[in-house]
């Protein structure tokens, strides 16, 4: 009766399996009856205040049942149910680096010898163990100072031992610890004591001392030896790694396990050189031995040590041992620092501001106590003003408190210390003490410490003397690489040898082969074979060379005969097909804006050109005072090439001769739309694949500011080719983005629905029209500046951007695409057995010290004049087109020769290159000022969020799609 009576159908499902299986329109009727219900129990309720009755049926006001209709129906008598079917939610497949698809076979074959050293792993069986550790002062607080861990770890092991199951560990001087097996328990506990001492190896990376409040800390010191630290230290169990995943990662079965596998053999090896009380970074061990510094200038001094890191290789695995270099501060008096960093005669002559700021953070040691500092400012007063309150030790008042004595820093050491004091009384003082309890020093009786690492971008000269000084021949750099092999120990080190790990002490040997230079055409028709690398044009026409008929010269108070300059450009343009004719003009900057700011005198140099040319000139030749870094090169650029749209080659001539007129005339001639020369497989045009089919090639960089600027934005540079099937012909898109970011965030830019404002965009429609209205049905792209760890980035944002701009512009295309990545920055180099040179040009390595499973080579495409020559390492991630190894490795070779700034093969590829130099000349434009000057850098995030990134002036259309950047 009532709602209990309803339809046979309905009864036969329960009530969650009839939801189940009803339609929407039937859901809603059900759910009005039950409503209605509900209504009519309300209006019973409400009638008589006394609510619903107990019985069998539901009781209206008067006690008398209410009968209700019957629902409509629900389900019809022959429903059957059916399962809804819910459309399956698209999940993005994530891309990977492409296996390797075959090894190349063109070419001459050579046998070389690399700097790997094969690695035998007998332990194979066992596990790493994985244990977090926490460092806490004996109050709780966290220890956050970097340097300490390491001795604290050391102690721990020397004094629990046992409790440790006489197991030796390799810390990362962090947070991580591993052992070969377990320890006793999942969860330890300590407590040991440290002196306060120097750090054995005195490169500035000990904890910070803490006893400051007067400058008589020294004789605290001689009374009280050791200031004692009591440390608590937890280790506790994080995870378990078998050492069975680097069998696995040499057959090409890399896991996130082989990785930690690795790095936990890494990490032994960074130990191992802790305690020698080497520098480290990253996996590069600097020895504290003066034979290895060089001094550089400046107060900078290049310190040459050892990259080692294990490698898994087609071979097996293999340790890389590489010379590497990295810059200090000069150690000794910290006066004579000061002096050669500033280049200054005496200490009176030093601009302190600065000093300030490039000694913050580094490390003292005084006379006499040979105490070990940080410093942390300078006194604002000099030595002999600046007091501070000594206690009279000796001498009490009324209430029997120690009385204190105002006195100056200089009266304090001269007359109480008995210590002299040649010149530094009217010099401010170092502090080493906290904000609010300043500890001060006299400057001359303060030594910086060893191995402190110099962080700040080098300048021209320095970089210069640099490379001089560290260079070394292919068979220096062999014997160097064995006596580092030999010192280090290896086979002594406990760890690697509860690992079974032992190693060679031979260079690995590889099989390379040589490719044959690609032919070149020039002007005439003429074919040109290159030579080892390089060719010339005595003699030769440029392949495609321009007309330059309105120009002029705009000469910034350099001292040079310009008339003669410029009468031997005329001429040895004429030799290289290139027609000049007269410049319009010489401007001469006028003398009294010499010393005016950079800005200041372009404008009016620029102003005076405007006023006296007739109208735009084609070309501008620009006469620079200095060679490298001078300050008006990047205002002149901005000038001409983003408010004129004029071309303009800047030079600084020292020493004019034809081969430095040719250089000038090679870029001056790229930029105004000539070529140089082609390749004459492009001439033809017969590029395998590339040819066929329209295809861009890409080449991408992005540039950061210096060490020690990261407040700068990051420029990013996308290069491509142009006028298919050509690939010598490029132009250039750039953009800033956040600073240090390496991934390049304006690829596609959609800011409405029918506008992109992203760079791919940009160049796709400057290839589609200047390739006779076709789209590039294959994109191939060469990426520069990241590592194997962003390789999964790349191909799963930079190359989804792409794929998008390319959909917005048209929905139905689908062009197919390959990424590659070069490394330059790597260590692996090639050597000649038993011969003084380098290896020839076209030297290309695919096995045994390649990738055990992922597609790589290196190649060395160019000609090693000087030092050791170094490979790039080419990474083919992506590969929709399907190159066979050789085409795809002869592209590469290839693309070596189509620069048009030079007469050699270069190391990497032309659009990389270009890449590179359209970011560093762009990202003149903008003036950065360095914020961080300091050796320690801050991140260019704020508390008040991320620092907005100022964008780049857009080019004019007159010149952005020429090769500015040449």
């Amino acid at each position: 009766m009532g709602r209990s009576s309803s339809s046979s159908n309905s009864q036969a499902l329960p009530f969650s399996s009839r939801l189940s299986c009803i339609s929407i329109p039937e859901f809603l009727r059900l759910l009005w009856y039950c409503l209605k219900s509900y209504q009519k129990d309300m209006d019973s309720i409400e009638s008589d205040g006394k609510g619903l009755q107990e019985g069998n049926g539901e009781l209206n006001g008067n006690g008398a049942a209410d009968t209700l209709p019957p629902p409509p129906p629900v389900i019809p008598p022959d429903f059957v149910p059916t399962k809804l079917e819910t459309e399956p939610v698209k999940k993005k497949v994530m891309r990977v680096p492409m296996s390797r698809r075959g090894l190349g076979s063109r070419g001459k074959k050579i046998t070389l010898l690399t700097n790997h050293f094969k690695v035998n792993v007998t332990n194979v069986e066992g596990h790493f163990f994985h244990y977090s550790v926490s460092l806490a002062y004996e109050d709780g607080r966290p220890v956050e100072g970097k340097g300490v861990g390491r001795k604290v770890l050391d102690r721990v092991h020397e004094t629990y031992k046992t409790e440790l199951d006489g197991k030796d560990f390799a810390y990362d001087g962090e947070h991580s610890l591993f052992t070969v097996g377990s320890l006793p328990r999942n969860k330890l506990e300590f407590t040991v004591v440290l002196e306060d001492m120097p750090s054995n190896r005195n490169n500035g990376n000990a904890a910070p001392d803490e006893q400051h409040g007067s400058p008589n800390s020294d004789r605290k010191r001689i009374r009280r030896p050791y200031q004692s630290k009591t440390y608590l230290v937890e280790i506790s169990f994080a995870a378990k790694i078998p050492m069975q995943a680097i069998a696995n990662a040499l057959r090409g079965q890399e896991s996130e396990n082989s990785q930690e596998a690795l790095r936990v053999l890494d990490i032994i090896l960074r130990q191992h050189a802790a305690k020698q009380g080497c520098l480290l970074v990253r996996q590069s061990f600097f020895h504290n031995d003066p034979k290895n510094f060089a001094d550089v200038g400046g107060g900078v001094l290049g310190c040459r040590g050892f990259h080692s890191s294990f490698r898994t290789t087609q071979g097996g695995l293999s340790l890389n041992i590489d010379v590497s270099t990295t810059m200090i501060i000069q150690p000794g008096p910290v006066v004579d620092f000061l002096i050669a960093n500033q280049n200054v005669k005496d200490p009176f002559s030093l601009d302190w501001a600065k000093v300030k700021r490039v000694l913050k953070n580094l490390r003292i040691k005084t006379i006499p106590s040979n105490q070990e500092y940080k410093i942390t400012g300078l006194s604002e007063k000099s030595c002999k003003e600046q007091m501070f309150s000594l206690k009279q030790r000796n001498v009490k008042d009324e209430d029997g408190e120690v009385q204190t004595l105002e006195i100056s820093v200089y009266d304090y050491f001269v007359n109480h210390r008995n210590i002299e004091l040649r010149y530094s009384g009217d010099l401010p003082c170092i502090n080493v003490g906290k904000p609010k309890r300043p500890t001060y020093i006299p400057l001359e009786l303060c030594s910086l410490v060893s191995l402190q690492r110099y962080t700040k971008s080098l300048s021209t000269p320095q970089r210069a003397s640099l490379v001089e000084k560290s260079r070394q021949k292919p068979q220096e750099r062999m014997t160097a690489l064995s006596n580092a092999l030999k010192t280090s120990k290896y086979d002594a080190e406990p760890m690697l040898r509860s690992c079974g790990i032992s190693i060679s002490t031979n260079f690995a040997q590889v099989d390379g082969r040589v490719l044959n230079a690609p032919k070149l055409k020039v002007g005439n028709g003429e074919d040109l074979f290159p030579t080892r690398g390089r060719w010339n044009f005595n003699n030769k026409k440029l392949v495609e060379p321009t007309k330059i008929d309105r120009w002029a010269v705009v000469n910034f108070s350099a001292r040079c005969n310009l008339r003669m300059l410029v009468q031997d450009l005329i001429k040895c343009g004429a030799m290289k097909g290139i027609h000049i004719d007269e410049p319009f003009d010489v401007f001469e900057e006028s003398p009294q804006f010499r010393r005016a700011p950079p800005v200041v005198r372009v404008e009016k140099l620029f102003a005076e050109v405007q006023s006296k040319l007739p109208g735009a000139p084609q070309f501008l030749l620009c006469v620079l005072p200095e060679r490298k870094n001078c300050d008006l090169y990047g205002p002149w650029k901005k000038k001409n090439l983003a408010d004129f749209g004029i071309v303009t080659q800047c030079i600084a001539p020292i020493k004019v001769n034809d081969q430095y007129l040719t250089n000038v005339l090679l870029k001056i001639n790229a930029k105004l739309g000539g070529l140089n020369q082609l390749l004459a497989v492009e001439h033809s045009p017969s590029i395998p694949i590339v040819s066929k089919v329209p295809t861009i090639i890409l080449g991408m960089d992005v540039s950061h500011g210096s060490p020690g600027q990261s407040d700068i934005p990051s420029i990013a540079a996308v290069v491509s080719s142009r006028h298919w099937p050509l690939i010598s012909r490029y132009r250039a898109s750039v953009r800033t983005q956040s600073p240090k970011v390496e991934m390049i965030d304006s690829l596609f830019k959609k800011v409405s629905d029918t506008e992109d404002e992203g760079i791919i965009r940009e160049l796709l429609l400057d290839f589609y029209t200047s390739s006779g209205k076709r789209k590039p049905e294959q994109i191939i792209i060469f990426r520069d500046g990241v590592s194997e760890s962003q390789f999964n980035q790349v191909l799963n944002i930079e190359l989804d951007q792409m794929i998008e701009a390319c959909k917005f512009l048209d929905e139905k295309w689908n062009p197919k695409f390959v990424v590659i990545v070069a490394q330059k920055n790597h260590h692996t180099k090639f050597f000649q057995s038993g011969s003084p040179d380098n290896v020839p040009p076209g030297t290309i390595i695919d096995n045994r010290i390649c990738h055990p499973k992922s597609n790589d080579f290196y190649l060395c495409a160019h000609a090693g004049m000087i030092g050791t020559t170094r490979p790039t390492h080419y990474h083919v991630l992506y590969d929709e087109i399907g190159f066979s190894a050789d085409d795809l490795q002869e592209l590469v070779h290839s693309l070596s020769y189509v620069y048009q700034r030079s007469t050699t093969a270069i190391s990497v590829v032309a659009p990389i290159c270009y890449a590179h130099l359209a970011a560093s000349q762009v990202g003149t434009f903008m003036k950065f000022e360095d914020t961080s000057e300091t050796s320690s850098s801050h991140g260019g995030v704020t508390s008040a969020g991320a620092v907005p990134v100022p964008q780049l002036p857009r080019l004019q259309e007159k010149v952005c799609n020429s090769m500015f950047f040449c």
